[in-house]
């Protein structure tokens, strides 16, 4: 079972998700510097290679020099301006990809001290499908959980029982 505190429940939620539908003998690309997440992912058998720190709205370099055949993609999306185009740039037939859902009592987040940690887009469930079904993905599976704080009111409560965050098994349309 995993702990209950963050981030250890997301990352046991995306690793049991991942693990449900892709094999560690797979090559994965993963949008997005190297993280703690990808420590794990590493330590439990995947083969993991990451993306460099380059703007993926402008640079697709690292997606379409891979021969990675599954790309994961984890809560990056929401941090582009357009990740149609780079959704149409993935060669891999799989993807495995989270968000955090848009919560009607939260604002977007938005770092006040590092210019590139924020939020350009919360999806709700239904936009994020449809972005990927418009990019040429099709869903096979998907998920969502919530994101409990140990703090008093009416934000916290709403947390417990609302989803925080969404995450998709999608193949390749041919």
């Amino acid at each position: 079972m995993y702990e209950k505190n963050f981030p250890h429940k997301r990352y046991q939620e995306t690793l049991d998700f991942l693990e449900k539908h892709i094999s560690k003998d797979s090559q994965l690309l993963d949008l997005g510097v190297e993280n703690p997440l990808t420590e794990r992912l590493k330590s439990t058998g995947y083969q993991v290679e990451n993306t460099k720190g380059e703007d993926l709205d402008l640079d697709f370099s690292s997606v379409i020099h891979s021969n990675a055949n599954v790309v994961t993609a984890f809560e990056i999306f929401e941090h582009l301006i357009a990740p149609f185009n780079v959704l149409r740039e993935i060669k891999a037939d799989k993807l495995v990809t989270s968000i955090p859902l848009r919560l009607w009592f939260s604002p977007a987040y938005r770092s006040k001290t590092d210019k590139w940690d924020r939020h350009y887009h919360e999806f709700e469930d239904w936009q994020f499908d449809w972005l990927l079904e418009k990019a040429g993905w099709k869903i096979i599976d998907s998920k969502k959980w919530t994101n409990p704080v140990n703090k008093i009111g009416i934000r916290p409560l709403l947390r417990k029982i609302t989803p925080r965050y969404y995450i998709v098994y999608a193949e390749r349309v041919s």
